[in-house]
């Protein structure tokens, strides 16, 4: 494969509702869509693959256990300003799992897709 992007799949409820999410709140663009089975959004080197449940990524395996959202796995996006983007992610009403976390690398919050699934913003030390 000669594309530069990372890959990450997350397992998602409703792909239009992730599509929406991650295009409206996050800066993702929309890079190709099947839904409801499956779609992928892109920001930078990122690209998210989002499977549905009608999905290949959403099949059960041998065992019968069937993959499901959410998990505390997480992709991590750096901001330059943390407080501003979390006033403008209430204000559009994204839900946060926690408060702010300060640590030694820089401040940290987790917020909540329509799946479960985390999403960490990331203000590093200046």
């Amino acid at each position: 494969m000669t594309e530069d992007f990372a890959h990450v799949r997350y397992l998602v409820d409703d792909v239009q509702a992730a599509i929406d999410f991650y295009t409206a709140h996050l800066g993702f663009t929309l890079r190709s869509s099947a839904a409801p089975a499956f779609a992928d959004v892109v920001r930078g080197p990122l690209r998210l693959l989002l499977s549905g449940p009608a999905s290949s990524g959403g099949r059960p395996m041998p065992d019968g256990e069937v993959p499901r959202a959410g998990g505390w796995n997480r992709i991590h996006l750096v901001v330059d300003d943390l407080d501003a983007e979390i006033d403008r992610l209430r204000q559009a009403g994204v839900r946060f799992r926690n408060d702010v976390v300060t640590g030694p690398g820089g401040s940290q919050v987790l917020l909540v897709d329509p799946a479960g699934n985390f999403v960490e913003l990331f203000e590093p030390r200046r």
